[in-house]
């Protein structure tokens, strides 16, 4: 039972609202003073880590200027010394400090003004939704300054409405009991203590609105909360029955455990239920919380034989969102800052290299207030020096190929890989760039080690760099390598979820996300589930900064695994879309091979061919020029399918490109019949220009136009399209005609060609118009037959019926008299519209006359239903009409609106605007509207959906949500249930007590009649009596 009370307790804790504990990464930023009255003298800024100690801070000034701060121990807060107050030193700080996964959010904005003015506070409310009525409100001013006195103002109040002096550097305002006249804007201001008369300027202005004031809502949940507490006092109660019950009793019946039991899983299952209405789901995701992209830094210099006479520093970054780019120098000193260009990097010119420049040299880049990782460090030893490489590899593994990489700064240098105890590099590279990998084949005992590596530059061969810092190589005894991949094409776009799924079917194993080699995310919620072991790792939305090579691996305890296979996660739509072309053709003969060219706008990059309907990409390649050739051996006809390219880089975080146009691969021995059509169609008028359109899915040939009776054809090349286009300007009689066309492909091909749709070009206006009607009426129901009369003025003519919104007739008839009919058997929804039709001599073919008169057919049983909003809103207003407005998409029609409490429709409309008020309340109600058409005055329409019209001290609207449904509706449930148990009890006490009292009596009975029979003289109270009389056995009835 005490478990199921705690279990009860905490699920109402739930129910009434349980405030999220979040730990605050946010740092805190303050001022001190050695000047109390006069505090612009001297300023010390101190930043303190909420949370954790950390090795390092950061002061940011104005986004353009920074200092850090490295102690030399992990600390809680750092200090950074101003000093006096000047015009130089004002401006916008804040400040930083350095986790596991990057540097934090900035703290909020202290604002530093002219001397003899204190910071501006700022003023906020310790919520993130607006207060309940009822609530307590706390408003927080932060003022940056010790000893300070706090003022809060309402508007339209001259007297300040609270005060404080805290012994902090913010204070706590607390409105208790929000109501409507709580509301407003509130500002705070600051002043010294000693100094009165010296005020801050207002802080922010904090508008405080009551939210919820809805009555019905908040009865609802304060409704809810006594139903709760009702029940907890009620299962205490019944706790407590049950226990005195237990006791009280001499004889214990079985329905009274029963109904224990039976009270006790109410309770559980009421708490389970109340538990999963409150909490819901569980997810088994980690969210993957990305630090700013590390930019990378390297050196130029125009003078490859003496580099350090001219050295310029280069930073780029892989996120498109940067700013700005800030170099620093051995951690502490601001060098330079430069805003990024259109490859988001920057240039910092050293010039000829001296003693004063050697140290060590990092950049980050700035975007928004957020700072990055910083970059590996350049360390510029001294003049006539190359800087120190960096060397790298990952986890060696017992049999298997291991890289190892090493970073030089510069362009065209030569590497070498050392092993300590061996004075002879163990591997030598040539001119490749500024890094290299060295691979050793096959990873043994033999190869452990430290490794070094060094670099020289190309025109100077034998002048060699500082050795890097050693890389031990171990090999360990690891577990198999785990299963890796994502749930989505590896291609992603900006923006879209990605998740990661890693697992193992081994049991209770954590598991470490990787990418690019660095460790970014871990989970340990294996431990909790038996069986296998999985993790899924979640990017909510990719930026242009999270693509590059992510793995994972798994351990328990002191054994890991080896490396996942790497996913390579590139993010698009970063540069231009490269072109994908098909060489010989697009259309190839099955067993034939063909060539994908995949053409980019840089070089250097690495290329993907992607495959429509396969999410992995089906080749790469990595080119140091701007295009790569994908060559398709043998296809077959399983092959044929729409292919696209990517290109990207691998250096900064995977940015990739748009995706290219897709091709279309045709595998067949017979090209694809193309279609003809023509735009706006191919019955125009006498003048008009038009353009015939010869379309096919094959894409990089040419189109040829044939017409019927000539010999020559008009030929059109388009090498990157799919669409042929041929345009007649100002058609005439000698425009008409029959039409053909079909591909001519730019290369020698065996597969055979075949002719589009014939297309016949009708030019109107050359004889007189004839008259269309429909014989039924224009209304004809689905499914009926419908004839279409189409009346001409000479013999021996062909009729033409024509749809608006249609490119090419309908139908074409040659009757022996004046007139044509078309009949349209059961007609649908689509053949509504609006027709008309032409004719054309049979001695002057598609010389035709003017169109006739347009004729709109309608399929329907009844007209569609209309729409009916209201003007200015459905709320009235004192003295204030509103407009209904019933639209219907039919002209010539006659509206009719319609009030739930009138009987009789209550207007009649022509244009479907009706003005209703709201005199004695006649006019809130539910409204609807019909229409009907004016030349079927029988036939209405359907009536409009309802419109509800309120007055101004109508019901306002309800908020009551599903999960307070449910939540009413169990309490009910619970509340009856536990009524029912009690009256059962009820009924059953006095039964109880009857048997108990029979059985005492019949108890007194027997021992009085034992008394009786008892010899004169015996004492009761002997030893031998008490023993006489508990030995005889009673018969009691039960």
């Amino acid at each position: 039972m005490l478990l199921t009370l705690t279990l009860l307790l905490f699920c109402i804790r739930l129910s009434l609202g349980m405030t999220s504990i979040v730990m605050q990464s946010q740092p805190e930023l303050w001022i001190e003073t050695n000047y109390p009255q006069a505090p612009w003298e001297n300023v010390t800024l101190w930043c303190k880590s909420p949370s954790q100690i950390s090795s390092k801070f950061l002061l940011l000034k104005d986004k353009t200027q920074m200092t850090c701060i490295q102690p030399s121990y992990k600390t809680f807060q750092v200090s950074f010394s101003i000093g006096a107050l000047t015009k130089s030193n004002t401006g916008l700080y804040r400040c930083c400090y350095w986790k596991e996964t990057g540097w934090s959010e900035p703290s909020k904005v202290l604002e530093l003004e002219a001397p003899g003015q204190l910071p501006k506070p700022i003023l906020w409310i310790q919520s993130e939704n607006s207060p309940l009525p009822g609530c307590n409100v706390n408003i927080l001013c932060h003022g940056w300054l010790q000893d300070l006195v706090f003022m809060l103002f309402k508007e339209g109040y001259a007297e300040p409405v609270d005060y404080q002096v805290p012994t902090g550097t913010v204070a706590i305002f607390s409105i208790s009991n929000m109501t409507p006249e709580s509301e407003g804007v509130y500002i705070c201001r600051t002043h010294i203590l000693m100094l009165p008369t010296l005020w801050s300027e207002p802080s922010n202005p904090l508008k405080l609105i009551v939210a919820g004031l809805l009555i019905w809502n908040y009865i609802l949940n304060e409704a809810i909360r006594l139903s709760l507490i009702v029940q907890l006092i009620a299962l205490l109660l019944v706790v407590l029955w049950i226990r005195w019950k237990y006791r009280s009793l001499k004889i214990r019946e079985a329905w009274l455990l029963g109904t224990a039991q039976g009270v006790t899983m109410l309770f559980i299952i009421m708490a389970l239920l109340c538990c999963g209405l409150c909490n819901g789901v569980l997810t088994e995701e980690t969210e993957i919380i990305m630090p700013t992209p590390k930019p990378e830094l390297w050196a130029e210099t125009n003078f490859p034989l003496a580099p350090w006479k001219n050295l310029t520093l280069w930073c780029r970054s892989p996120s498109g969102s940067t700013k700005e780019f800030v170099l620093l120098k051995d951690g502490t000193g601001w060098i330079a800052t430069r805003p990024a260009s259109e490859q988001v990097r920057a240039a910092f010119p050293l010039g000829a290299l001296t003693q004063s420049h050697t140290g060590s040299y990092h950049c980050h880049s700035w975007e928004e207030m957020a700072v990055s990782e910083p970059s590996e460090a350049l360390e510029l030893v001294g003049t006539d020096i190359l800087p120190k490489p960096v060397i790298s590899a990952s986890p060696p593994i017992r049999g298997r190929e291991l890289q190892i990489r090493c970073k030089g700064w510069l362009a065209g240098m030569g590497f070498a890989l050392y092993k300590e105890g061996l004075q002879e590099p163990v591997q030598q590279l040539g001119t490749v760039g500024r890094e290299a990998f060295f691979t050793i084949q096959r990873m043994e005992d033999k190869d452990e080690g430290n490794y070094s590596c060094r670099t020289h530059t190309e025109k100077r061969p034998f002048k060699w760099s500082e050795p890097s810092e050693p890389l031990e190589l171990v090999i360990k005894e690891m577990y198999p390598k785990p299963y890796f991949k994502t749930w989505a094409s590896p291609m992603v776009t900006p923006g879209i979820r990605v998740t990661f799924n890693c697992s193992t079917p081994h049991e209770h194993m954590s598991f470490i996300l990787y990418k690019d080699g660095s460790e970014i995310a871990s989970s340990d919620k294996s431990w909790a589930s038996p069986g296998a072991s999985a993790a899924h790792f979640l990017i909510i939305s990719v930026g242009f900064g999270d693509g590059g090579n992510y793995s994972c691996r798994y351990y328990d305890f002191s054994i890991w695994s080896e490396p996942s296979d790497s996913v390579e996660l590139v993010v698009t739509e970063f540069y231009p879309k490269p072109t994908l072309l098909a060489q010989p053709g697009p259309v190839v003969l099955p067993g034939k091979n063909v060539t994908l060219q995949c053409q980019g706008a840089f070089q250097g990059m690495r290329f993907a061919l992607l495959y429509e309907g396969t999410p992995v990409p089906l080749q790469f390649q990595s080119t140091s020029g701007n295009s790569a050739d994908f060559l398709l051996h043998t296809i077959g006809t399983e092959d044929s399918g729409n292919y696209s390219c990517v290109y990207y880089e691998t250096t900064m975080s995977n940015r990739g490109s748009y995706l290219s146009k897709p091709i279309m691969i045709w595998v067949t021995d017979i090209f694809p019949k193309p279609r003809l059509f023509a735009e706006p169609g191919s019955v125009v008028s006498m003048g008009q220009n038009v353009t015939l359109w010869c379309q096919g899915p094959v894409h990089g040939v040419g189109y040829i136009l044939h017409k019927e009776r000539e010999a020559t054809s008009v030929q059109l090349w388009g090498s990157t399209s799919s669409d042929g286009a041929f345009p007649i300007t100002n058609v005439s009689g000698a425009s008409i005609g029959r039409y053909t066309c079909c591909y001519h492909p730019d290369w020698t091909s065996p597969i055979k060609i075949q002719p589009s749709n014939t297309l016949e070009l009708i030019v109107t206006g050359l004889l007189p118009k004839p008259s269309l009607l429909a014989q039924l009426g224009p209304m004809v129901a689905p499914g009926e037959n419908m004839t279409l009369r189409c009346q001409g003025e000479l013999p021996d003519s062909t009729f033409v019926l024509l749809k608006e919104g249609s490119q090419e007739p309908l139908e074409q008839q040659r009757p022996s008299s004046y007139r044509a009919d078309f009949w349209m058997p059961a007609v649908r929804g689509e053949d509504s519209g609006i027709y008309s039709c032409i004719y054309y001599l049979d001695s002057a073919p598609f010389a035709a006359s003017n169109h006739s008169d347009f004729l709109e057919i309608w399929v329907t049983d009844k007209p569609p239903k209309p729409s009916l909003s209201a003007w200015p809103s459905t709320v009235f207003k004192l003295e204030k009409d509103i407009t209904l407005q019933c639209r219907g998409p039919l002209p010539g029609v006659e509206f009719i609106l319609e009030h739930d409490r009138e009987e009789a429709p209550q207007q009649f409309s022509d244009d479907g605007d009706f003005v209703i008020n709201n005199v004695e309340g006649k006019g809130i109600g539910n409204y609807s509207c019909s229409y009907r058409l004016q030349a079927y005055p029988d036939i209405w329409s359907e009536p409009s959906d309802p419109l509800e019209l309120v007055g101004a001290a109508g019901p306002a609207a309800q908020e009551c949500t599903v999960g307070n449904i449910v939540r009413s509706s169990l309490i009910v449930v619970v509340v009856v249930a536990l009524g029912i148990v009690l009256a059962i009890e009820w009924r059953k006490w006095p039964r109880l007590r009857t048997r108990n009292s029979e059985a005492d009596g019949r108890d007194q009975t027997i021992a009085l009649e034992e008394c009786n029979q008892e010899e004169p003289g015996t004492d009761s109270n002997s030893p031998s009596s008490i023993s006489q009389a508990t030995s005889v056995e009673l018969p009691v009835p039960i």
